[in-house]
């Protein structure tokens, strides 16, 4: 599993993101919470689990930044851009679930996965409009994926409680509609500190989700 995390880990920061993607100020704000982690080595293949996880999920919030950036300021070539990696860590995400739980489960996974970020892109269209009625029932899926992720995970680990599972994927998707809504409003100063608390909620999801699955199987994520 570590050779599939070593593309992102300890590379990614604010503001390299953000200024190659989202023609922001490019104040730089250092490493990405959870960079730090991902650049120790490890002694163990629960450690690498957790540092690839951790990886994987802070890309996921700094790509969909720049996408969500790039669809409400129309420009549509570079959202499209932006989709297309967005995308490509979502299969990476779900080939570590099938790298523990096998293909079918990876399979199952990607398009619940998917789910979510069809529901944000709603949601920007509905910014973008200005529909609150859009907006509204964007965040009324969101809130019910959240209850649909959480059930998945706990049917696959009994050691990740359902509510628990889905409260934590519900902050992850406030904070980052607390991005969009500063992108919207082209509150720059608002944008960074959001896009910060973001990808550091990241880290209360994929740091309980590797222990669940070292205690889960832990012959296969013994110290080395």
């Amino acid at each position: 599993m570590k050779n599939s995390f070593v593309r992102l880990t300890g590379v990614v920061t604010i503001a390299t993101v953000l200024s190659a993607g989202c023609g922001m100020a490019t104040s730089h704000y250092g490493a990405m919470p959870g960079s730090t982690m991902a650049m120790a080595t490890s002694s163990t293949k629960a450690a690498d689990l957790k540092t690839g996880l951790n990886a994987l999920l802070g890309e996921h919030v700094l790509v969909a930044a720049v996408a969500t950036s790039h669809a409400l300021g129309g420009r549509e070539a570079a959202f499209k851009g932006a989709a297309a990696g967005l995308d490509a860590n979502s299969v990476e995400i779900a080939r570590a679930i099938g790298s523990v739980y096998g293909a079918d489960a990876e399979k199952a996974f990607l398009p619940l996965w998917r789910r979510h970020i069809g529901f944000v892109v709603d949601y920007v269209g509905g910014v973008a409009a200005k529909d609150k009625a859009k907006q509204d029932n964007a965040v009324n899926d969101l809130v019910q994926y959240t209850q649909d992720f959480g059930a998945f995970l706990s049917s696959a680990n009994p050691n990740l409680p359902k509510a628990v599972v889905a409260d934590l994927v519900k902050s992850h998707v406030l904070t980052l509609k607390d991005v969009i809504d500063a992108q919207a409003a082209r509150d720059w100063q608002k944008v960074y500190p959001a896009l910060r608390a973001a990808a550091a909620h990241m880290q209360m999801i994929a740091d309980p989700l590797a222990d669940a699955i070292a205690k889960q199987f832990p012959a296969k994520f013994a110290a080395r």
